[in-house]
């Protein structure tokens, strides 16, 4: 599987956090599986520490170590992903959300997610 971790999946993961389920924490640590952080994750989080919004104790440069210690691929955001961002219903309100949705239909992939307005993309998700 390939597998794109929502926002909150990253962050709930690297802080080891209960209210990450048992079969994406799975799907995460099986070496089968392909594992990838969306730049706009990154960026997302880049703003909200910049507004004071999210903390990461050890530091964003630690965090973004963390992604690349654990191998998770980074996503770039391509012409690709835009094209089916523009053809996306205005279902969810979340312009990263939105973007994590138009990569998973561009690139094949699978969203570890816990939101349930982006499961009415139709794409494949788990949770």
């Amino acid at each position: 599987m390939k597998l794109l971790l929502d926002t909150h999946t990253l962050i709930w993961f690297l802080n080891g956090d209960e209210k990450l389920s048992g079969k994406v924490k799975s799907a995460i640590e099986d070496v089968a599986n392909e594992k990838f952080v969306s730049v706009a994750s990154v960026w997302e989080i880049a703003i909200k520490i910049s507004l004071d919004k999210f903390r990461f104790s050890m530091g964003f440069k630690n965090f973004l170590t963390l992604i690349e210690e654990n191998g998770f691929g980074i996503v770039p955001i391509t012409m690709e992903h835009a094209l089916v961002l523009s053809t996306l219903e205005f279902i969810h309100r979340d312009p990263f959300d939105r973007l994590l949705v138009s990569q998973c239909k561009a690139d094949d992939l699978t969203l570890a997610t816990i939101d349930e307005n982006i499961k009415k993309y139709h794409i494949k998700t788990i949770w």
